[in-house]
């Protein structure tokens, strides 16, 4: 069975009740069994109801977007430093895809589910079918044709974006229906460069922002709008402009060596280009300036903690929201946006979401504690804790032994492990802390507690009569720890932590009366835009003129436009922004917004890109995995930092090719022009 990428482009099948695309895993040359080509093309598009269902069917061709953990089609959160799971197998049996990833048991040819390049292709031909058909509806008129049009070139571009991100340069086919049954040399096209496929998708996705609708109203929630495409433009030209694909050395490091074997070309360019800055800092600016899109705030009331005493860097920090962090509930404001209280279709920080039933049936099934009737095991890393600041916006550094405590050697002279944990509880916003917490865990800025499940931590589960206000128990011997009642099975935490942000306080498993909000996955947020803008504007060291559409855009390393970005983040977690010497510090600056994706956008698949795009994906990987200890039955054998796992299968690979997800080999067998991601020959 001759199975290239470009038969399977070529072999997509159309077929006439709603026109779905037949994937069977017999030869994709074989057509003649399942349909008469032109007659079925003929059905799929002679009329607008016809040429809208093709469409949308080759949009739900995508994978759930929300699905990132288990039976995932990317690497995700499990491939980056952020989360931790104790599972993981060989490649296609394994259902931990980002574990395989990051302990290196993928490769050209064992991908479990990251295999997803085929899949794109299959979407790429089925949106060049409907462009090259647009006008033979005859019910269509000029309105649906652009739409249609805008639409499809959206779904298009987004295929390439998701080889882009996960693979790399694509094969760029443009407008072209490929023919089918011709020789392999027909299919033969090697790779385009990273340049080259990047200019190509952002192109793509601004003739389809000029098309699309600015909103689709509640009933159409899910669907792309005209924010959603210049929302990925921003995006990927932030990629475009980082360290790793704009030359320097992060790009001599890693690409230097790759070049096109057709021509000799560098697939990524080895020459710096400031200017990439400008152009993603116009293109975030672009969307700041459509006025559609803010941060979700929830107004303060009686239960909002007051905010903390003697903030001296930050002058404006107890002003009102959004010029301070006052008058709003920092908890609720960002938590809300998760749990499914927020209506997601109204939500005004959401440029790109979608319903997500995926989060309740597996994301927070792996997080909720095996009491409650989850698995326990969906791992945030120790790592991901120290890097929450404390409600004051100091670093736990800066805090050790003052408001931060974690070693005797923290505590005034005379004290003794017990003066470790807390002995007050305490509710805010709505959430519950009980006393006798570690004093880790006290005092964090409110994303710590609307993300993060630790020991100890109360579980409300309000919609159960029976098992609400349940307090999860991590130690070795509990109900929710290595020996309690999974003890036959991997459902314990094996760092310590797990990941709660989709949770609702009313969410339940099981008990009576047991039931879960229905949850929403955010694609892209408003809050990702601001901090696009901030990091590109950081990076430039002169004035920069950026054309984007009809307006131009002028811009520098403008210190209060980086502060009012970088700071509408700070004020809706309920920290203070930046100080005045760190905005006069470049290097600093990028370090506080590493540090603020990395929390901001925790488990929503940024982490993984960022730190390769960075440069630094091998300095963060090298770092161990850390956690609490899973085998501590007491409480001073449980709050040991270990590094979770003996056994060599939790190894994780730290290895430059690391970079993206191979080409299937069969690939590189029926087209010898394509070239293999570095460090996969």
């Amino acid at each position: 069975m001759r199975t290239s990428i470009i038969n399977k482009i070529v072999k997509a099948v159309i077929v006439v009740q709603l026109i779905v695309m037949a994937t069977s895993c017999k030869d994709y040359l074989n057509i003649d069994e399942y349909f008469d080509d032109e007659f079925n093309i003929d059905e799929a598009f002679n009329n607008i109801r016809n040429m809208e269902a093709y469409m949308w069917g080759a949009a739900a061709e995508f994978n759930d977007e929300a699905r990132t953990i288990r039976s995932n089609y990317t690497p995700g959160p499990m491939a980056t430093d952020e989360a931790f799971n104790g599972l993981t197998g060989a490649g296609t049996t394994n259902i931990y895809y980002g574990m395989d990833f990051a302990t290196g048991n993928i490769s050209p040819t064992k991908f479990g589910g990251l295999n997803q390049w085929g899949k794109y292709y299959i979407i790429i031909r089925k949106c060049n079918l409907i462009l090259q058909n647009l006008e033979r509806p005859a019910d269509m008129t000029t309105i649906d044709r652009q739409r249609i049009e805008g639409y499809t070139r959206f779904i298009r571009a987004y295929a390439y974006y998701n080889i882009l991100v996960d693979y790399g340069p694509p094969i760029l086919v443009g407008d072209e229906v490929l023919n089918t049954n011709e020789t392999m040399e027909y299919y033969d096209r090697p790779r385009a460069t990273y340049d080259e496929a990047m200019d190509y998708t952002c192109g793509e996705l601004e003739k389809a922002a000029q098309l699309m609708p600015a909103d689709v109203g509640l009933l159409n929630f899910g669907r792309p709008t005209k924010g959603a495409a210049l929302a990925l433009v921003a995006r990927l030209r932030l990629i475009h402009a980082s360290p790793l694909y704009n030359g320097g050395a992060a790009a001599r490091s890693y690409f230097s060596n790759w070049t096109r074997k057709t021509d000799g070309v560098h697939y990524v360019s080895q020459q710096y280009d400031e200017t990439r800055w400008a152009v993603a800092a116009a293109a975030a600016k672009r969307v700041m300036d459509m006025g559609q899109y803010k941060l979700y705030t929830v107004p303060a009331d009686e239960k909002t903690p007051v905010l903390p005493a003697n903030i001296t860097s930050d002058l404006d920090f107890y002003k009102p929201y959004p010029n301070g962090a006052s008058g709003i509930d920092a908890f609720k404001s960002y938590s809300d946006i998760f749990t499914g209280e927020s209506v997601a279709a109204i939500n005004p920080e959401i440029i790109w979401g979608k319903s997500a039933p995926y989060i309740n049936s597996d994301l927070n099934q792996g997080a909720l504690p095996p009491t409650l009737g989850g698995w326990g095991r969906f791992c945030v890393t120790q790592k991901v804790v120290d890097a929450y600041l404390m409600d004051d916006g100091r670093t736990i550094q800066e805090a050790r032994g003052d408001t931060y405590f974690e070693t005797v050697a923290d505590l005034p002279s005379g004290s003794t492990f017990n003066d470790l944990f807390t002995e007050q509880s305490r509710s805010f916003s709505g959430y519950p802390l009980n006393a006798g917490v570690f004093k880790m865990y006290a005092n964090r800025e409110m994303r710590f507690y609307a993300s993060v499940g630790f020991n100890e931590a109360v579980w409300q589960a309000l919609s159960s009569t029976t098992l609400y206000n349940h307090t999860a128990k991590y130690y070795f011997q509990d109900l929710d720890g290595r020996g309690g009642v999974s003890a036959s099975s991997p459902n314990y935490p094996i760092t310590g932590y797990v990941i709660k942000k989709w949770v609702h306080p009313y969410d339940a498993k099981n008990g009576t009366g047991a039931r879960q909000l229905p949850k929403f996955y955010a694609m892209i947020r408003y809050a990702e835009i601001l901090l696009s803008y901030a990091e590109a504007l950081n990076n430039l060291t002169g004035s920069h003129t950026v054309q984007l559409d009809e307006k131009s855009y002028t811009l520098s390393r403008n210190t209060d436009e980086i502060k009012n970005a970088f700071n509408l983040i700070r004020y809706r977690a309920g920290l203070p922004g930046l100080s005045a010497s760190q905005l006069a510090n470049q290097t600093e600056v990028q370090k506080q917004i590493e540090r603020e994706r990395m929390v901001e956008f925790l488990w929503e698949n940024r982490r993984f890109y960022d730190v390769r795009r960075w440069g630094i994906y091998e300095e963060t990987e090298r770092e161990p995995i850390m956690g609490m200890n899973p085998d501590g039955a007491t409480k001073e054998a449980y709050y040991r930092r270990v590094i979770p796992g003996t056994s060599s299968f939790l190894t994780r690979e730290v290895n430059k090719r690391a970079n993206w997800v191979p080409l299937p080999q069969d690939e590189l067998r029926n087209l010898p022009s394509v070239d293999q991601n570095p460090g996969y020959n």
